[in-house]
């Protein structure tokens, strides 16, 4: 008697077609939306521009003041789209060596750290070069996320999401303090700063775009370069194990590539808080939990939400700007909220 063996094989293929089919639909969906804010925000402003405008402004023309504001805008978008897309590849990064679904630079104190340093090397050491400012923030960011996560960490259970989420919001709030503290006795320094712990990039210029964007680089290419090592990691420290993986040294260098890219974004553009949160969630929503895909659909994303974010806050209270640190705190404390009552739901 001979048994035949069924197969799924064709099925799983297909599945699998269908799969990569959807994840490029998404992409090029993203794209499309990544143009049309680009467009928006060389546009919208306190001014309103004209094509001519535009031209001049791309030409390197600034006589008048609309082709000026078109040439103060292009750095602006530029970098709101760096910031944006570090910071998802950060959050979602954050959110696999955790395995914290609250994990986020801003909510961790991973980004109040970086903007503590940035500070104390203003105020005490006289750092005013870009490229320094950007290594202290990077040093401060890593010794912020080591704090919170030894912090988060004490007692039994070790670091659960809601603790990790407790000490984060404690040692930032710490943080913060300690900035005005700082800054309060100084006036030219809490002139200069006052926009800027907000979060924001209306102080764009070419020079810290080019400062940053090695930085961003390096970042970036190490948390893709780790996003097997993050899959495995997803299926507990054992199984991990199991599969080959190393898994204090995978956690360490995925590290290392968010506390780049979060220390270098908080340096250009301030700590700006919930992107790194709200993305990865959405994008698992769309493309699934699988890290190859998800790190850079987050960039993708990131990139657009702080960009929509920016153009959202030049246009709501003309002639006056809203920073876009309000924007993305405004639209990510409701998710927070759900975030944090969906997962006590799971715990009871």
């Amino acid at each position: 008697m001979t048994i035949v063996q069924r197969t799924d094989a064709p099925f799983r293929t297909a599945q699998l077609r269908r799969g990569v089919a959807r994840r490029c639909a998404w992409l090029a969906v993203g794209v499309v939306l990544i143009g049309a804010l680009v467009v928006a925000s060389v546009v919208l402003g306190v001014r309103e521009v004209s094509l001519a405008d535009i031209g001049g402004a791309l030409q390197g023309t600034t006589d008048t003041i609309n082709e000026a504001a078109v040439a103060k805008r292009l750095p602006r978008t530029v970098l709101a789209l760096l910031v944006g897309a570090a910071l998802g590849i950060s959050g979602a990064v954050m959110q696999a060596i955790t395995r914290n679904p609250l994990a986020e630079p801003g909510l961790l104190g991973v980004s109040s750290g970086a903007a503590l340093s940035v500070v104390i090397g203003i105020s005490f050491f006289g750092l005013v070069r870009p490229f320094s400012l950007m290594t202290v923030a990077i040093l401060g960011a890593a010794a912020a996320a080591a704090f919170v996560y030894a912090v988060g960490s004490l007692g039994r259970g070790g670091a659960t999401p809601l603790r990790l989420a407790l000490a984060g919001a404690a040692s930032s709030a710490a943080f913060v303090s300690l900035m005005s503290a700082i800054m309060l006795p100084r006036v030219d320094l809490l002139r200069t700063f006052q926009f800027w712990r907000i979060g924001g990039v209306g102080g764009a210029t070419w020079e810290s775009v080019t400062t940053v964007l090695p930085l961003l680089a390096i970042g970036a290419i190490v948390s893709l370069a780790s996003s097997r090592s993050m899959n495995s990691l997803a299926l507990g420290d054992d199984l991990a194990s199991g599969l080959g993986v190393h898994v204090g040294r995978a956690r360490l260098v995925s590290a290392v590539g968010a506390v780049i890219l979060c220390g270098a974004a908080t340096a250009v553009a301030g700590p700006i808080a919930f992107v790194g949160l709200v993305v990865p969630h959405l994008c698992r929503l769309l493309v699934g939990p699988d890290h190859r895909w998800l790190l850079p659909f987050s960039a993708l994303a990131g990139a657009a939400l702080l960009l929509a974010s920016d153009v959202l806050g030049r246009i709501v209270a003309r002639p006056e700007e809203i920073e876009v640190g309000i924007i993305t705190a405004l639209l990510g404390a409701p998710f927070f909220i759900w975030i944090v009552r969906r997962q006590k739901a799971r715990e009871l």
